[in-house]
């Protein structure tokens, strides 16, 4: 695959596209499979794995703490063997950039080993990302773990002694993934683990970990209330058959699902499950594309995206369960009739970036109307200024989504009229994304 450029004019649809898109597996069930297997009894595989930065992180530092992982050549199926030869003391330092998944992942991975000291550090973005309420929630069960920085954040270093049990207080409001990380490790616990929410939890991405920790054998954890969580010691981790399947990536489709609304078409995304049937909430998505005037049809294979005739609309949405698809829609909004308003995203504004800020940011850039709150935006098509360079801030969701903004033919000639700095950046979580969209764009001019 071709190095992309510093800055990517990109090329519009001068045609509606058509045919299928192949997504990568999904990043957040990759590096939650990839964990679960590394404390699982015997070889584990995984198959429709995502192979990205993130994940590619992930698996080094599962090698890192002495657990073999073994990719076939597209990375896309993984052995997971050796787990055995792992955490049996000694020293490990762990690099995982700018992932978050796997940055609270291995923090939770680490306290619970039975030895063994580990470092674990990023890029300077994931210094600034929250960590605090799991590092107290983890030395509440017992955790050594020391912040040789600021308290609360990136570097850290946990001196591994297992964890204890009992009863923990976690506060998951910044991020889900604070409460995943705790779940995916607490089984390995000498007795019982009771967590008490002292703040509101994003349920989707939980109920996913809940479901893979199922998949892997372990009794589901028990929701007494709906702030207090139980969840029984069960060292023994291992998946029916020693494989477990990842589905496509619901959040990577969120591209391609909104690309009818931008350039016409019918697209079909082979896998994708709709919305209750797979373990994804970002899939939510669809119905929100569904009220913008997009046609949708879901079968056993896969789900299929057409535009209706008309002029696609504006909504008004709460993305608290689904926030990583926020800026696909954002990023279209100046092509839909109306105003749009996006609310429950609060949250994202500690993510790779502040992606409410940043996204307000680029719209007015381009011209448009935006009303920032804390955690909402209100946004009024304007027309669209053209020959503007969009500023990704490293964040690979803005890349794409802005991508899918720029395949609209706004000239009305096929010329490009919008710039991305540094689309490198989508190798995070989609390493083939322009490739995929050229392609279809390509395709679209075939006769």
């Amino acid at each position: 695959m071709s190095p992309l450029p510093d800055h990517l004019s990109l090329t519009p649809f001068v045609r509606p596209p058509r045919g299928e898109v192949r997504l990568p597996g999904s990043k957040s069930l990759t590096n939650r499979a990839l964990l679960l297997a590394a404390v699982s009894r015997g070889p584990v595989t995984l198959t429709g794995a995502l192979a990205s930065e993130d994940t590619h992180l992930m698996a080094e530092a599962l090698r890192r703490l002495g657990v073999r992982v073994d990719a076939d050549g597209d990375g896309t199926t993984l052995q997971i063997s050796g787990q055995e030869h792992a955490f049996r003391g000694g020293d490990a330092d762990l690099f995982v950039g700018l992932a978050g998944t796997a940055a609270r992942f291995l923090t939770a991975l680490c306290a619970a080993a039975p030895a063994g000291t580990y470092r674990l550090d990023g890029v300077p973005q994931m210094r600034r990302r929250p960590m605090q309420p799991l590092i107290q929630a983890l030395r509440q069960l017992g955790a050594d773990i020391r912040c040789p920085g600021e308290e609360g954040f990136f570097p850290l270093e946990i001196r591994a002694r297992g964890l204890a049990g009992g009863r923990v207080e976690l506060d998951p409001r910044e991020s889900s993934q604070l409460l995943s990380a705790l779940l995916l490790v607490a089984p390995l616990a000498r007795t019982e683990v009771e967590i008490r929410l002292t703040g509101e939890v994003r349920r989707p991405f939980v109920d996913m970990t809940a479901a893979l920790l199922t998949r892997f054998g372990q009794p589901t954890p028990v929701w007494r209330t709906p702030e207090l969580i139980v969840v029984q010691p069960h060292p023994v981790y291992a998946p029916p058959g020693g494989t477990c399947g990842i589905e496509p990536d619901a959040t990577a489709a969120s591209y391609f699902l909104a690309l009818p609304l931008v350039a016409g078409g019918t697209l079909t995304l082979p896998g994708l499950h709709p919305p209750g049937r797979g373990l994804q909430g970002d899939t939510q998505f669809i119905r929100v594309l569904e009220g913008c005037g997009l046609q949708v049809t879901a079968d056993p294979a896969g789900v299929r995206v057409t535009a209706q005739p008309g002029h696609p609309r504006g909504t008004h949405t709460n993305f608290s369960g689904f926030s990583d698809t926020f800026l696909t829609l954002a990023a279209i909004a100046p092509l839909l009739a109306g105003t749009t308003r996006i609310e429950g995203i609060a949250h994202t504004r500690k993510q790779e970036t502040d992606r409410v800020a940043g996204m307000a940011r680029e719209l007015r850039r381009l011209g448009q109307e935006v009303r920032e709150e804390e955690g909402a935006l209100e946004i009024i098509p304007r027309p669209l200024r053209t020959d503007q360079i969009i500023d990704t801030y490293g964040d690979h969701r803005f890349a794409m989504s802005f991508a899918i903004l720029g395949s609209h033919d706004l000239r009305g000639d096929g010329r490009p009229w919008l710039t991305l700095a540094n689309p490198g950046c989508c190798a995070k979580t989609f390493p083939g994304f322009f490739a995929v969209l050229e392609d279809l764009r390509r395709a679209s001019l075939s006769p």
